[in-house]
């Protein structure tokens, strides 16, 4: 059994999924914050890998991404970074990234390397079902998931691709647009989350818009996790102590 097929084989424990940008602020950071998440309640960490044109994420991450980038960060690095998380950590880690970098990197290297430093899954969100057989039988080999997104504008075809594509869980898109761009949740969210469980039983994993415990508890009511991102992003530039983030987490865990 997987680390991450382990987290969900607890039906007694929705997952709470946290994502932070590698090197921002700084690696030395990112080496600080994640430890920070375990403790304090996440059973799955997202790295998010750095890039110019992140096309999914808002202006929080896109800010962290751009400074990451800025300090010099590298897919190479990000996977030396996950090399030392792996030694203090035991929860699954997930590269979240786009496909410019990683084609670049080249799929073997970056798949055997990222087994290697101990990553369990990819999150690609402009990488379509349809075009990733090569990154998804590579990583396959080398035991690593492949976790594809659905949004509620997802069509019946585009569900059924994902849902027999999909490995470790399945990625629901709460809303459409980006991460960190609404406040509140769309009303329609418990029917696209039921609409998507009638057709498999692996995982179902809610993001983008959570910011609050209540939309948290929410959620987990009608899925098996939730991710949260640009709120943490937000509290660690607003206090990097890390108390908030702290807090917070911790307020998610109760609530869930």
């Amino acid at each position: 059994m997987s680390r991450i097929e382990k987290v969900f084989a607890d039906k007694s424990r929705k997952a709470l999924i946290g994502y932070v940008t590698v090197g921002y602020p700084n690696v030395e950071a990112t080496l600080e914050i994640v430890p920070a998440l375990v403790e304090n309640g996440c059973d799955i960490i997202e790295l998010g890998i750095p890039f110019s044109d992140p096309l999914a994420d808002g202006p929080t991450i896109q800010k962290s991404s751009h400074e990451a980038l800025r300090g010099g960060i590298t897919l190479e690095k990000c996977i030396g970074v996950a090399r030392k998380l792996r030694a203090k950590i035991e929860v699954p880690l997930i590269f979240m990234g786009y496909c410019n970098p990683v084609f670049h990197y080249g799929i073997e290297d970056f798949c055997r390397q990222c087994a290697e430093a101990g990553i369990d899954g990819f999150i690609i969100p402009d990488l379509p079902p349809e075009e990733g057989l090569e990154l998804e039988k590579t990583a396959k080999e080398h035991g690593i998931d492949m976790i594809y997104l659905l949004a509620p504008t997802s069509d019946a075809e585009r569900i059924g691709t994902v849902v027999e594509k999909s490995t470790g869980f399945i990625y629901l898109v709460s809303l459409t647009g980006v991460t960190g761009s609404v406040t509140e949740l769309p009303p329609e969210l418990e029917n696209f989350v039921s609409l998507v469980r009638q057709k498999t039983l692996k995982p179902l994993c809610v993001g983008f818009g959570i910011t609050k415990p209540e939309q948290a508890k929410r959620v987990a009511s009608v899925s098996d996790g939730i991710i949260v991102g640009s709120k943490i992003i937000k509290l660690i530039e607003e206090d990097p102590s890390l108390g908030k983030m702290r807090s917070f987490i911790k307020d998610l865990r109760e609530a869930i």
